[in-house]
């Protein structure tokens, strides 16, 4: 099967040079041309593969992080996830990660969406997935990870989110993607 023809509006990349390759992401600089013919040079960021969980309880509660992410010096309410070990399938590193990072065990899971979250720039898939109720685990949730563990109601989501405490994409895109399927009456 041949190569779909090129597009009237489709960028041409002339190439791309790595600036900087690291554990977590690979920064390089690509050389492209737009269609009208400007060419310049554009930054594309590459990073691993990440997933997270919106943990529903039995009392419409999500449970959620609060933590400062020192990038935008905030606060922040955020859903447990991160990114996706070598080989690892998007579904087991959620569940990981929610027990990792809040000590509780996500009960079973469904995939919610997929998202890229900032396509002009980065390349980072990021898989959601919507788990109905967790277990106590006992373990005390890890410190580098978040200040406390919360179980926000589902129905004050969204002022948090307008009150700009819910900013993470991720966070952000799984938490309207519940509240869509609430409405829709598919929760």
């Amino acid at each position: 099967m041949g190569a779909e023809p090129r597009r009237a509006s489709e960028w041409t990349i002339h190439g791309e040079r790595i600036i900087d390759d690291s554990r977590r992401t690979v920064l390089s600089v690509a050389d492209v041309e737009l269609p009208d013919g400007v060419r310049f040079e554009q930054y594309v960021l590459r990073v691993p593969a990440a997933a997270m969980v919106v943990v529903l309880d039995d009392r419409d509660r999500v449970l959620m992080m609060w933590r400062h992410r020192f990038i935008i010096d905030r606060w922040v309410w955020e859903l447990p996830g991160g990114y996706l070990d070598p080989g690892e399938e998007p579904a087991a590193c959620a569940a990981r990660e929610v027990e990792e990072e809040t000590g509780w065990r996500p009960g079973p899971m469904t995939r919610l969406l997929a998202f890229q979250p900032m396509v002009g720039t980065i390349d980072q898939p990021n898989v959601v997935y919507l788990a109905r109720g967790a277990e106590r685990t006992g373990l005390a949730p890890d410190v580098n990870e978040a200040e406390r563990i919360g179980w926000i109601p589902l129905g004050e989501v969204q002022q948090h989110i307008l009150n700009g405490e819910i900013v993470g994409a991720g966070s952000v895109a799984g938490l309207l993607a519940v509240l869509l399927a609430r409405t829709a009456g598919q929760l």
